[in-house]
């Protein structure tokens, strides 16, 4: 893990929808508070409300000092967050993920994340077994009982691959996908990249492509976070092309 390699990654608002049309993440600044990211949101999605967010859309992220940390409600606690993607067990994640900060902690709380596509390239060069098993369909069930049912790595339309993953209580994987978990987070560890961002710093990124998570902090600390659907003039793909190394390995 590589603090402050997605440096690379940071753009002007304008060119935001070009950078998630290519690798999927953009990083941002000048966002002052939740009504500058919903705005940036509005710019190039449709939002989508979550179980969390206010009426406009927007969700407030920060340590509520719970004593117990029920499932699916880490991310109002101050502990670590697995790699994941939002969402994962309805039916259609939302494409964008946007957040910003509000409030830095003093300690802690960088941003990690990771692509995809980099996690699947990997695999289908070092472990070809292990990618068929995360490719099975319905091989995990997302969010409970009441969830999705189907695998980390799933063919979309148009030849994309589309990452839905995590890796807490609110997910049951196979036998087979089981065994193979401890290769899947040594390939996520060798492509995590960390962040911390500043006041009024954040990032857009193709939940569809890109994992996220954080590490845990002490102090106060407040995001803000939007999900949103891109809009169709922007050409903003869903997922990503696996590389011709994958191609070629059989996993297309």
């Amino acid at each position: 893990m590589v603090l402050d390699s997605l440096e690379r990654y940071r753009v002007e608002v304008h060119g935001i929808p070009a950078a998630l049309a290519g690798r999927g993440l953009a990083l941002v600044e000048g966002l002052a508070d939740s009504s500058d990211l919903l705005r940036l949101a509005e710019s190039i999605g449709t939002v989508v409300p979550h179980r969390d967010s206010g009426a406009d859309g927007v969700t407030t992220i920060a340590d509520l000092g719970t004593e117990r940390v029920q499932s699916g409600f880490a991310g109002f606690s101050a502990c670590a967050l697995n790699p994941h993607t939002d969402r994962s067990g309805v039916d259609h994640p939302p494409v964008l993920l946007m957040t910003s900060c509000g409030l830095p902690t003093a300690t802690g709380g960088e941003c990690v994340l990771i692509d995809g596509q980099a996690v699947y390239d990997d695999l289908a060069e070092s472990e070809p077994d292990a990618l068929r098993a995360f490719c099975a369909p319905r091989s995990v069930l997302f969010g409970g009982a009441a969830g999705y049912l189907g695998s980390i790595f799933t063919d979309a339309d148009d030849g994309r691959i589309e990452v839905r993953l995590r890796l807490d209580d609110l997910a049951q994987f196979s036998p087979e996908v089981c065994r193979w978990l401890p290769t899947l987070r040594a390939a996520i560890d060798r492509h995590a990249m960390m962040i911390k961002l500043d006041m009024g710093q954040g990032y857009v990124l193709n939940n569809h492509r890109w994992l996220h998570g954080r590490r845990a902090f002490t102090g106060q600390r407040v995001i803000f976070r939007v999900n949103a659907n891109p809009l169709p003039h922007l050409g903003i793909p869903f997922g990503f092309r696996p590389s011709p190394v994958a191609a070629s390995s059989g996993m297309r």
